[in-house]
C-alpha cells in the first residue's frame, strides 16, 4: 500500500511524532509510506528509514494562504508519479490540501485529530474529515461528534501508540551521564520533567509554581523541562520571579526521548489541554510514574493512584503535594511506575496503532472499490 502522510511541518511536537513513528512502522510492515511537509527536525529520522520526504510549503495557519495551492499542484504530480492509494492529513492546513488534491486525483484521504478544535466558519464550511477520521482518545471521538456534528459512522477511534521497548530497555550508561553532564544534574538530585512543547495549553506554568513551593522544604530537586515555543520567554521570566533559577533547566528538544526519560525519577503533563499525549506514553514505556491533569483524553492513560496520579487541571497545589508523595515513598514511584510500563505495553503500542491504522486504510479503500 503507498501512503501519502500530509502535514503542516516535522519539527518537534505530537503530531510531527505521530506522523514520522507511524510512517516508519508501516514501512516495517511492507508498506510505502511517503511524507510531505514543509520539513523539520524529524525529516532526518524519515531519511535513517530510507523514506521519502516531500518538500510542499505548507508553513502556515491559514486556510486560504496561496501556499495550499502550490502544494496542491505539486502533490498532484507526486501522486500520479508514486501511484499513491491513500492520503492521510494531519492537522487543519493539511485537511484543506487533501480535499483539494483528492477532488482533483480521484485518491481518497483520511484525516487524524489530534485534539481539540474551535468552531470556525471555515470548519463548517469545508470540514475536511476526509472519508474516514481518526479520534486519538474516546475524549476526542465525543469531541467530533458533539461539537462537530461529524457521524460517529465515520469516526474510528485509534490510540496513539509508541515503540515501547525503545523506551523500556536499558540505555549505555555512557549515554545517560553525557545526557546529565549537558543538563547539570548530579547524582545527588531527584528530577522532575516534562518533555512538551512550550505552549501555553502544556500548562508549564504550574509546575514552576508547584517547585517554588516543594524547594522550600526539599532542595535536593531538579525540574527539567525539555521543549521549545513560544512560552519559553513567560516561563523563565516566571522562575526569576519564583525565584526558582538553581532548581530549573531548560533544554532544547532532543531527538531521542528515550535516553532523556531515563535520566527522570518523576514524569509531570500538567496540560490545560490534551487529546491523548505521546509524551505521556514514553514516560509510562520507560516506567516512569507519571502525574498529569484530568483533561482531554489523559484519563485514558493514567489511572489515579495506579501508574499515576489524575489531578485537577491548573492546580500547583495538587502537583506540589504529589511529587512530594512519590519523593517521600519510592516504592510507590517503583510500583506506578512498571504498572504504567505494563499498560503501555499491553495496550498502547505502536505496532497495535499501526495494525489498527492499516485496517482503516483497507476499509476505504475497499468502499472505492465497491463505487466502481
Amino acid at each position: 500500500m503507498k501512503i501519502l502522510f500530509l502535514t503542516t511541518h516535522l519539527n518537534f511536537g505530537g503530531i510531527s511524532s505521530y506522523t514520522v513513528s507511524l510512517a516508519r512502522q508501516l514501512k516495517d510492515m511492507g508498506d510505502c509510506p511517503i511524507v510531505a511537509s514543509s520539513g523539520g527536525d524529524l525529516v532526518s529520522l524519515l531519511e535513517k528509514d530510507k523514506i521519502k520526504h516531500f518538500y510542499v510549503p505548507l508553513n502556515t495557519k491559514s486556510e486560504l494562504n496561496p501556499k495550499i495551492w502550490v502544494a496542491v499542484f505539486r502533490l498532484i504530480s507526486l501522486i500520479k508519479q508514486e501511484g499513491i492509494d491513500i492520503i492521510h492529513a494531519q492537522t487543519r492546513v493539511s485537511q484543506i490540501t487533501a480535499v483539494l488534491v483528492s477532488k482533483l486525483t480521484g485518491v481518497p484521504f483520511v484525516s487524524t485529530c489530534h485534539g481539540f478544535f474551535k468552531q470556525n466558519l471555515g470548519r463548517r464550511i469545508i470540514p475536511g474529515w476526509g472519508k474516514a477520521v481518526i479520534a486519538i482518545s474516546e475524549a476526542v471521538r465525543e469531541h467530533l461528534a458533539n461539537d462537530f456534528g461529524v457521524s460517529k459512522k465515520k469516526i474510528c477511534l485509534i490510540h496513539n501508540g509508541v515503540e515501547v521497548e525503545k523506551f523500556k530497555m536499558d540505555k549505555p550508561l555512557q549515554q545517560i551521564k553525557d545526557f546529565k553532564h549537558k543538563a547539570h544534574i548530579d547524582n545527588t538530585s531527584s528530577v522532575i520533567g516534562i518533555i512538551a512543547r512550550l505552549s501555553s495549553v502544556k500548562g508549564h506554568c504550574f509546575l514552576l509554581k508547584a517547585a517554588s513551593i516543594i524547594v522550600q522544604s526539599n532542595t535536593r530537586v531538579k525540574f527539567l523541562i525539555i521543549g521549545d515555543g513560544p512560552e519559553k520567554k513567560h516561563l523563565l521570566q516566571l522562575v526569576k520571579k519564583l525565584n526558582i533559577e538553581k532548581y530549573v533547566i531548560f533544554l532544547k528538544p532532543v531527538m531521542d526521548t528515550s535516553i532523556a526519560l531515563k535520566t527522570f525519577d518523576i514524569f509531570v503533563m500538567p496540560s490545560v489541554q490534551e487529546g491523548l499525549g505521546i509524551a505521556i506514553l514514553e514516560a509510562m514505556a520507560s516506567g516512569l510514574p507519571v502525574i498529569a491533569s484530568n483533561v482531554g483524553g489523559i484519563y485514558t492513560l493514567i489511572k489515579d493512584g495506579s501508574n499515576g496520579f489524575l489531578l485537577p487541571p491548573e492546580n500547583a497545589s495538587a502537583i506540589s503535594e504529589a511529587i512530594c508523595k512519590l519523593l517521600k515513598e519510592p516504592d510507590l514511584a517503583r510500583r506506578m511506575g512498571k504498572e504504567g510500563q505494563r499498560i503501555a505495553q499491553d495496550k498502547f503500542s505502536l505496532v497495535e496503532m499501526a495494525n489498527q491504522t492499516r485496517a482503516l486504510y483497507a476499509e476505504v479503500l475497499d468502499e472505492k472499490q465497491k463505487k466502481f
